[in-house]
């Protein structure tokens, strides 16, 4: 953008010490939007006061934040939205330049190799097993419990790069491929886990009220299928009763709100307050349809 008087002026007021002052300025600037951006760069470039450069640096993050809240409204107005389009937005807010044509080609590589696997007579487990041989044996995908000091497992571009992950983001790698092969995989609220469930191929999504039946269950940490009846025995271990609403799938726009959930958690001192506050209120803006709560 080409450097007026105005903008040469604004850019001189960003070290006032006056917070009034500067949040005048800091809301002049973001009202430029982001082709102003290479200024701040250049700016940043050439200033040695410490002070300024982390004023210039929130400046940049405000105005990549905007774009993702409108990206993040346009995602929401779909009432069934893409998963990985979701969780690729999720990435976006701490790798605002993230290519995600790399993502999109990796990801149709790891459907193309599991697709190559699967034909119209395996069975169930056996269509499983198939998913997970190729992503945890083949891939060599690594999962683990969930961290709050490693955000970075959390995003589904650093586990694709990394071949790590959380149960989590693992779990929606999980979901994204399934989803994309037709395998009726679906995340379920089993209290304080994140698990997937096989759900009964001949349920009727569109017509019918009741919770459909999960055939078996997945752990996307390490890829290991365990029953209903070690579903139950885990629930009685909690001391939690039985509840139809633990086996029911979870809406996509649930996932990404846990997602963005569970991430904010990992911003909880005073100097990333902002973090955690912008995450969550991306989480709160998702509007989730009456029957999936």
């Amino acid at each position: 953008m080409e450097e007026t008087r105005e903008i040469s002026a604004l850019f001189h007021l960003i070290d006032d010490p006056d917070e009034e002052v500067f949040d005048t300025v800091s809301n002049r600037i973001i009202s430029f939007g982001k082709g102003i951006i290479p200024n701040l760069e250049h700016l940043w470039e050439t200033t040695p006061v410490n002070v300024v450069q982390e004023r210039i640096e929130l400046l940049i993050h405000r105005l990549h934040f905007r774009d993702l809240t409108d990206e993040f409204n346009d995602w929401n107005r779909h009432p069934d939205p893409d998963l990985l389009t979701g969780a690729l937005l999720v990435s976006k807010y701490f790798y605002p330049e993230l290519s995600t044509g790399d993502v999109y080609a990796e990801i149709d590589k790891m459907r193309r190799n599991i697709w190559l696997e699967l034909n119209s007579y395996l069975t169930p487990l056996e269509q499983i097993n198939v998913v997970t041989t190729i992503l945890y044996n083949y891939y060599n995908l690594k999962g683990s419990e969930i961290k709050y000091e490693e955000s970075n497992d959390f995003l589904l571009n650093k586990v694709l790069e990394t071949k790590k992950g959380n149960a989590l983001s693992n779990g929606i790698l999980y979901l994204i491929l399934t989803d994309l092969l037709d395998v009726p995989v679906k995340a379920v609220s089993i209290p304080h886990q994140f698990v997937l469930g096989y759900f009964d191929v001949a349920y009727d999504w569109q017509a019918s009220s009741n919770p459909p039946a999960v055939q078996f269950y997945v752990d996307p940490v390490s890829g290991s299928i365990f029953t209903q009846k070690e579903v139950d025995a885990y629930l009685k271990k909690i001391e939690v009763g039985s509840n139809p609403a633990f086996f029911r799938p979870i809406h996509k726009k649930q996932v990404i709100r846990f997602l963005l959930q569970e991430l904010a958690r990992c911003f909880r001192d005073d100097k990333n307050e902002y973090k955690r506050q912008e995450l969550l209120i991306l989480a709160d803006s998702l509007d989730i349809p009456s029957s999936a709560q």
